[in-house]
């Protein structure tokens, strides 16, 4: 595990080794991920696919830096997502010495590589429950696990996986539920995506409906999509063998285009 200084801000990094050659993974959390949460999980999918990987914490999140009066001056601002792609995360892969990666997101991560992907270019690009609107269903979603939070149960399970517990919950929690952020869409955006692309949705997917990856795809018409059945919001972990499988032809192809 590695601790990479960006700007004074130490962001946790875990490196998975693989071939020369093949772009790394890297790999971008949801909300309330951390490197941690995603547990074996990236390391099956670089085997799987041939290729090293990185694995990030962003800041709050996990092992790194936490973020000072996360519901006062540190609160998260609408534009949160769009500082991780366009401020962040292209500094952080020069520190690791990536270029033209193929970036994997999950929910919160997956708006960030879309993000980033419409501004850079990539060698590829996975999301797996993006979110490119707001959708009432997201917004009743997190108000449930607001209320899980405050009745005790989502914090133990989510202190064994972070640092400032309290900072991680609250930090995506108060931005999510602001009445500012309700006008948050990047269907537009996501039109300068030149980058193969493949969008993964399950079928049950209790933050997002299918409409945000067809949605997508309306914007980006060579956007491969994968609806998965028997599939909550968590693809990688309700379905890896599906989700693996598919990343593979994916980005087999691409290779090959």
């Amino acid at each position: 595990m590695e601790k990479v200084d960006i700007g004074g801000v130490f962001i946790e990094a875990d490196h998975i080794p693989g071939p020369p050659g093949p772009a790394p993974l890297v790999f971008l959390h949801e909300g309330l991920g951390s490197v941690a949460m995603w547990r074996d999980w990236p390391a099956s999918l670089c085997a799987a696919t041939g290729r090293a990987g990185w694995v990030v914490s962003r800041r709050g999140y996990g092992r790194s830096s936490p973020v000072a009066d996360v519901r006062g001056a540190g609160r998260l601002r609408p534009d949160y997502m769009h500082r991780e792609a366009l401020e962040v995360l292209p500094p952080l892969l020069a520190r690791l010495g990536v270029e033209r990666p193929v970036l994997v997101g999950h929910s919160d991560g997956a708006t960030i590589a879309l993000i980033h992907a419409a501004h850079h270019p990539l060698t590829a690009c996975v999301v797996m429950a993006p979110h490119v609107m707001v959708e009432d269903v997201s917004i009743r979603a997190i108000e449930q696990a607001r209320q899980a939070w405050e009745a005790g149960e989502l914090r133990p399970r989510l202190a064994r996986y972070h640092d400032d517990v309290h900072g991680a919950f609250w930090q995506w929690n108060d931005v999510w539920l602001s009445p500012a952020f309700r006008g948050f869409d990047i269907r537009d955006e996501c039109r300068a995506i030149t980058a193969p692309l493949l969008a993964i949705q399950g079928l049950q997917d209790q933050y997002g409906t299918l409409a945000q990856i067809r949605d997508l795809q309306r914007a980006v018409p060579h956007a491969r999509l994968l609806e998965v059945p028997g599939c909550g919001h968590s693809p990688h972990r309700d379905r890896p063998e599906v989700v693996n499988a598919a990343i593979v032809e994916f980005l087999a192809q691409a290779q090959e285009a």
